[in-house]
């Protein structure tokens, strides 16, 4: 085993071990998503722009105009 490549993945074991243990629990449920409904996707990938503007949309995210923006500023200020 070599110690520094533990010490680097050593969170991923501690993850891999707590969700592994929430699943035989019953506390969590994992669901297979198939790549064309991969969220995801648009937060870790280039994207094409079609691809990019298709995950938008099924987030719920859209473009904010100027004056909409403005707007947010000035309620927040």
């Amino acid at each position: 085993c070599n110690p520094v490549q533990h010490s680097r993945t050593k969170h991923i074991d501690v993850r891999y071990h707590f969700i592994k243990e929430k699943v035989e629990k019953g506390i969590v449920e994992l669901f297979f998503v198939g790549t064309e409904y991969q969220l995801a996707d648009l937060f870790t990938k280039a994207l094409q722009e079609e691809r990019f503007k298709y995950l938008f949309r099924r987030l719920g995210m859209r473009c904010l105009t100027p004056e909409e923006l403005e707007v947010l500023a000035n309620e927040s200020a």
